[in-house]
């Protein structure tokens, strides 16, 4: 992987009402944030209906599959407007952190949270 070259984000969310408004705001925010930090867009995959509440997501496994495709050229994220967007459940949303892990790359969210390790978890997982 390339250090010089910018990051790639892949926007995610999900959507189980009809409503669509918050959606588009929520993605609109994803682009902007995206913009802000020097990023580039892949694209934006989003789960609807029934496929937002499940365990298997149609749109994130094509997500996944896009960010491992692009993991040995770029630095690759998942960006969400807010963690809630993965899942609301804490042990679901960890598989689901794990699984962008394992394609290559981090959650990052619109408010600046990662699921990068910090250089002080790092150190405090390396002290004795």
């Amino acid at each position: 992987m390339t250090t010089a070259m910018a990051p790639l984000a892949f926007v995610y969310d999900r959507c189980a009402s009809r409503s669509r408004r918050q959606l588009h705001m929520r993605l609109d925010g994803c682009r902007h944030y995206a913009e802000g930090m020097g990023w580039a867009v892949a694209d934006c995959w989003v789960d609807f209906g029934d496929h937002a509440l499940a365990v298997h997501r149609p749109q994130l496994a094509a997500l996944l599959t896009a960010m491992r495709a692009e993991a040995d050229h770029h630095e690759v994220l998942c960006l969400v407007h807010t963690r809630d967007r993965l899942a609301t459940d804490a042990t679901h949303l960890l598989l689901l952190q794990q699984r962008v892990t394992a394609a290559g790359g981090r959650t990052v969210t619109t408010f600046g949270e990662s699921d990068q390790p910090t250089l002080s978890t790092v150190l405090d997982r390396k002290a004795p």
